[in-house]
């Protein structure tokens, strides 16, 4: 039996990690989680840019991971954690403005090791970027546990991630 996600547990989520420190530093918004998927979305700005005045190459890895990571998330157990392992980036274009869409897509949810892919998108449609990101499942690492430790979020109820 398939399960659904739970709306209520998702909208908790969003609201906790669009509120992180490194998500604001970014300026980076997950916008959607669901089963085998995520969508992100940045703004660009000068802070994104390397000296060259386009998207500094760092900043497509860190929407690419945050990307794969969320719609891997959103496959996996409730409880279980993972963390990034391998992240390759391929830079396909330059961009120095305008609004970044990141399309997460889960390849392979396994016990040990999970692969996710990213694409970067501008505004015209045009692919910027593309990344995979192979992650390693284990139950102590990067657990939503961590997160309300590390957020001080205890004052939120988290509802069940699978209804």
């Amino acid at each position: 039996m398939l399960k659904e996600l739970n709306s209520e547990h998702l909208k908790v989520i969003l609201e906790i990690i669009n509120n992180s420190p490194y998500f604001k530093h970014l300026k980076m918004e997950v916008k959607e989680i669901g089963i085998g998927y995520s969508l992100l979305e940045v703004v660009l700005e000068s802070m994104h840019l390397n000296p060259f005045g386009s998207i500094h190459g760092g900043v497509y890895a860190s929407i690419i991971d945050t990307a794969a990571y969320w719609a891997v998330y959103s496959a996996m157990k409730e409880n279980v954690g993972f963390t990034t392992m391998d992240l390759n980036v391929n830079n396909l274009a330059p961009i120095n403005k305008g609004k970044l869409t990141v399309k997460g897509k889960c390849i392979k949810q396994g016990k040990i090791i999970c692969l996710a892919e990213a694409f970067v998108i501008n505004e015209t449609g045009k692919c910027l970027a593309h990344g995979i990101s192979k992650m390693l499942v284990s139950k102590n690492l990067q657990t939503i546990d961590l997160i309300m430790k590390f957020m001080d979020n205890n004052c939120f109820n988290i509802p069940p991630k699978f209804i």
